[in-house]
């Protein structure tokens, strides 16, 4: 994606603090006996109340606002009449259209009181996450990011998934690069100054093969652990700067 001018830097802050606004209020209503078409409607209306679209929406046939993906769950699950349960974990993946460009931000959320493994499993994706993030820097690498996040999941013991990753983003939802939970270092495409990206490793307990399947009159796929064991996930939209980076979808404290 070429690089944004400095008017296009502001609608992309804009676009990820809305998206991360968006994230932060559903993420009020996750409790044991909600629906994840319930969390769906609620971010659909917060997203249309605040002037924006919600980007996942007819996206390739995808027929929901929000990806909701519960406990072993990787990615892209299609909110529907399941209810949360007292112990789940689930992912919210959510992104925005605001004037034309894309914020996307996810983060997992414990569904009433959890277990210890799933608490840890939560716990690592974050922290492999902001691990990733701060390898981002003008010209540094894709393989920059992909290294720190496999180095830090591995070392606990987790599994990252390597089918899938971060992306380019701005004006267009996914783009150039494609941003692996694995690599080495120096290694993939060069990390250009004021474009944007997103840093978002899947860490799955075990290294079970993932499992795909499809969405009724839908190109996109979501996916599984191959033992049912859990998946856990977070994600911030990314700017590179000329000296290193700015999260747009992180919310001041």
């Amino acid at each position: 994606m070429p690089p944004l001018t400095p008017e296009e830097v502001i609608l992309m802050r804009q676009a990820g603090r809305l998206a991360a606004e968006t994230l932060a209020y559903v993420g009020q209503f996750v409790r044991p006996g909600i629906s994840t078409n319930e969390l769906d409607k609620i971010a659909h209306d917060y997203t249309l109340s605040q002037g924006a679209v919600p980007a996942p929406l007819g996206y390739h046939g995808f027929p929901k606002s929000i990806c909701t993906s519960i406990n072993h769950c990787i990615c892209h699950g299609v909110p529907g009449e399941e209810f949360l349960q007292e112990g789940d974990i689930i992912n919210i993946d959510v992104t925005c259209i605001k004037e034309g460009f894309y914020g996307d931000t996810s983060r997992t959320y414990f569904v009433g009181e959890v277990s210890e493994k799933a608490r840890k499993i939560t716990e690592v994706a974050e922290e492999a996450m902001y691990k990733g993030i701060e390898q981002v820097r003008p010209f540094g690498t894709t393989g920059d990011i992909g290294f720190a996040i496999q180095r830090y999941v591995t070392k606990k013991g987790y599994f990252p998934v390597r089918e899938i990753g971060g992306h380019g983003i701005g004006r267009k939802f996914h783009g150039e690069p494609f941003v692996p939970s694995y690599g080495k270092k120096g290694r993939g495409e060069r990390l250009i100054p004021w474009t944007c990206l997103t840093v978002e490793p899947m860490i799955n307990e075990t290294g079970a093969p993932i499992r795909e399947f499809s969405i009724p009159d839908s190109t996109i796929r979501y996916y599984e652990t191959g033992d049912k064991t859990l998946s856990a996930q977070f994600e911030h939209t990314i700017l590179i700067t000329d000296s290193g980076y700015e999260i747009l979808t992180r919310l001041e404290d």
